[in-house]
């Protein structure tokens, strides 16, 4: 078994940033590339026309981070985890894997990903394992979209979900990936949901995961820019994203929710936790609850 290398390409501005975000993922152990002061370097140990000719070419405005993935990590969930933070931080970059095939990617989950309970009510088990339990078990095959209940935002939002469900409810999942919390929500009592995602293979994956587990009558995914796609009212609205984008849509859910009806939202690293809070605020909600998880925040609001 081999180590994975992930490679993370910034420009030199955001190279702190992506450094703290790597870094706070995997401990420290990362390598940086920075050619950025090469020549001032180099004089100082010797002399700039010893430099050799590869070094000389190499990119002084961008900066590289290697994290190398031990073989007994799940290095599939490492990548998601790094998008996610990069997308959260609004830090633009480049991802390449180094020793990794298509076919170890697409496998990459089913060594690590096991049955877990959430909540008082669910259990979640991927659809290669069987998992006896009296739980509410939802059999789920994360592919190539993100959403496997590992992930402390999906866990977060799942257990609110757990707790609050009582029977009857009309939910949207913007952002639905895998799928997971509309799913979720469905085998919890709620009588329909619908889910949204800007990703056609989301979509699939979605479709394939609420087939598998038996409510895909009751369960409508669609392409769209987030909520653009909805109609109606809910009585339950999820947007498991970005700060960003949920700072961006949230002026247009009140219109889609029904009186009391209940707003949580996830994805949000906790620096951004006060700016997403004053946004949903100013939006007319009320704040009920924030929940925190290693580093990551959900905010249930009415």
């Amino acid at each position: 078994m081999k180590w994975t290398d992930i490679k993370t390409t910034v420009t030199k501005q955001y190279a702190e940033a992506a450094e703290a975000i790597v870094t706070s993922i995997s401990g420290g152990g990362i390598y940086i590339e920075d050619y950025s002061d090469l020549e001032a370097q180099v004089e100082e140990i010797a002399h700039v026309d010893l430099i050799e000719q590869d070094l000389i070419e190499k990119d002084r405005n961008c900066v590289i981070i290697h994290y190398y993935v031990s073989p007994d990590e799940n290095f599939a969930e490492v990548v998601e985890l790094m998008k996610e933070r990069f997308l959260a931080a609004e830090v633009p970059y480049t991802m390449e894997l180094v020793g990794v095939e298509q076919e170890d990617w697409e496998s990459g989950w089913k060594a690590f990903y096991h049955p877990m309970d959430i909540g008082n009510r669910l259990a979640i088990c991927p659809s290669w394992e069987h998992y006896e339990t009296e739980r509410v078990v939802m059999q789920l095959d994360p592919g190539m979209a993100f959403g496997t209940g590992t992930h402390e935002t999906t866990s977060l939002c799942l257990s609110v979900l757990d707790r609050e469900i009582k029977g009857g409810e009309r939910m949207l999942d913007i952002g639905t990936g895998s799928g997971i919390l509309a799913i979720g929500a469905l085998l919890l009592g709620a009588a329909h949901a619908d889910g949204v995602d800007i990703d056609p293979m989301c979509v699939r994956t979605a479709t394939e995961n609420a087939t598998l587990n038996g409510v895909a009558d009751r369960f409508q995914v669609l392409v769209g820019n987030l909520s653009d796609k909805a109609t109606g009212k809910y009585d339950i609205i999820c947007a498991n994203i970005v700060a960003n984008a949920i700072i961006n849509l949230t002026p247009a859910v009140p219109a889609l929710l029904v009186p009391n009806g209940l707003y949580i939202t996830s994805g949000i690293i906790d620096t951004r936790e006060e700016e997403v809070v004053a946004a949903i605020k100013a939006n007319g909600f009320s704040i009920k609850e924030i929940l925190h998880d290693k580093g990551w925040v959900c905010i249930i609001a009415r």
